[in-house]
């Protein structure tokens, strides 16, 4: 073991002499067909026994990835935006949602894709809005509702609980790849004492400890690093006083 993992253990122990639980969700980004990666990643999540929501691109999603879905116990659809393209202007941050955009124009985006993946999955779909890039107009988040969806999921410490009036927010907090450096594996320590201070703030009551602790993985640009330490970081949680979460079992 090295000392970052030393300190997780540590933590985790202080939850369980607590008797405290927390709750586990997986979220991976990007599906769009079937792949030797999302096999892998379904064969993970089969061997942990957590399933992983599924961020499925609705415009570039085939039949094919449907098939695998139905016959899975551990994949888990939501919506992925629509396109994955980008509508912000040059000098901000990449986002298919942003403020600039039409307001018909993006909330017609997010209904065809709510529309489209319902037809693609039927009942297996769940009604959760993931905007690519993790970035979203708080101007539109009072009408997805209306448009069928019931959860939002970007990045970070939720700050309430819902998002939008009929909204929850449940949100992913742990990233491990070094998307501006190298596209592996961030340095370890990056990873863990971020996640580290989440849990200590979590247990000592200065964090939302019901918002479920989320796990962001992307299996289409994964290498050997990056499934070992997600693996790795899965066991030990759930060796722990983590649980498995899936969004049929939120709160309405």
């Amino acid at each position: 073991m090295t000392p970052d993992w030393d300190a997780l253990d540590a933590e985790l122990e202080l939850w369980t002499a607590a008797g405290l639980r927390l709750p586990l969700w997986w979220r991976d980004d990007d599906a769009v067909a079937g792949s030797a990666a999302l096999t892998r990643l379904e064969a993970l999540a089969a061997a942990c026994d957590i399933p992983v929501h599924l961020a499925v691109i609705p415009e570039g999603a085939g039949a094919d990835l449907a098939e695998i879905v139905q016959t899975s116990s551990h994949l888990v659809p939501v919506v992925h935006g629509w396109a994955h393209s980008n509508h912000a202007p040059d000098d901000r941050k990449t986002c298919e949602f942003p403020s600039t955009r039409p307001v018909d124009e993006a909330l017609n985006d997010a209904e065809q894709g709510i529309d489209r993946l319902k037809h693609l999955f039927g009942p297996r779909l769940q009604p959760m809005f993931v905007p690519p890039w993790n970035r979203i107009s708080p101007g539109l988040l009072p009408w997805l509702a209306g448009l069928g969806y019931a959860a939002l999921s970007t990045y970070g410490p939720r700050k309430r609980e819902l998002a939008a009036p009929g909204l929850v927010q449940i949100n992913t907090h742990i990233d491990p790849i070094d998307w501006k450096g190298s596209r592996s594996l961030l340095p370890q320590d990056q990873i863990l004492a971020p996640l580290l201070l989440q849990l200590q703030a979590r247990r000592e009551g200065r964090q939302d400890r019901t918002e479920p602790l989320g796990l962001l993985t992307h299996h289409l640009v994964h290498d050997a690093a990056i499934w070992e330490f997600s693996e790795t970081l899965l066991r030990r949680l759930l060796d722990g006083p983590a649980h498995p979460w899936r969004y049929s079992e939120r709160i309405s």
